[in-house]
């Protein structure tokens, strides 16, 4: 199993809605779930995306 980078899970959460990262704090349970559910789909839509290509990388024949 791979080790989710820590940087990128809270460059993540920076760039979530802001709402949502407010909604945590919110005395209305519903809400801090919604808001939960926001940043949880927000982080997994991200890490699931295929990083850009390198590059520096040689493009080798199959």
């Amino acid at each position: 199993m791979e080790r989710i980078d820590e940087r990128a899970v809270s460059a993540i959460l920076l760039a979530a809605p802001g709402w949502a990262r407010v909604g945590l704090a919110m005395p209305d349970e519903r809400l801090r779930e919604r808001a939960a559910d926001a940043l949880a789909a927000t982080i997994s839509e991200r890490l699931a995306s295929t990083p850009a290509p390198d590059r520096n990388q040689l493009n080798l024949p199959l």
